[in-house]
């Protein structure tokens, strides 16, 4: 069962100009997990967007190799390189600094979840 999780992107920031973007386009660019385990770079495929690893701060397994989609719950899906990985799909902007309707899926645990994105107004930080 998927989990309602409200998602705060407060990450940090790689994307010199994202907080110059306004709108909905403010979410592209290059992002922090919370973590700092990995780097996601946000993108827009028609009017919605998607976020995908670029990064990871231990890209290889314990036997030197790249580090794959171990938990996923399709079988066929658990040798998958996580580098390259659509982990964020399906997000669209409703309102001045929300994005909803999208899921994100956690490597970690192999879960998906129902995910909205609320990034702090530019005035606030």
């Amino acid at each position: 069962m998927k989990k309602i999780l409200s998602f705060f992107f407060i990450f940090s920031l790689f994307a010199s100009n994202a907080f110059a973007e306004s709108g909905a386009d403010r979410l592209l660019g290059l992002w922090e997990v919370g973590s700092g385990k990995a780097r996601v770079k946000i993108s827009k495929y028609g009017e919605k967007y998607m976020g995908k690893i670029v990064w990871l701060k231990d890209p290889l397994n314990a036997e030197g190799k790249p580090k794959v989609d171990k938990n996923n719950p399709e079988e066929s899906k658990r040798s998958v390189p996580l580098l390259g990985y659509v982990n964020m799909l399906g997000f669209v902007y409703k309102e001045e600094n929300t994005w909803e309707e999208g899921t994100i899926y956690n490597p970690e645990n192999g879960s998906t979840y129902s995910c909205s994105i609320q990034m702090p107004d530019e005035n606030s930080i």
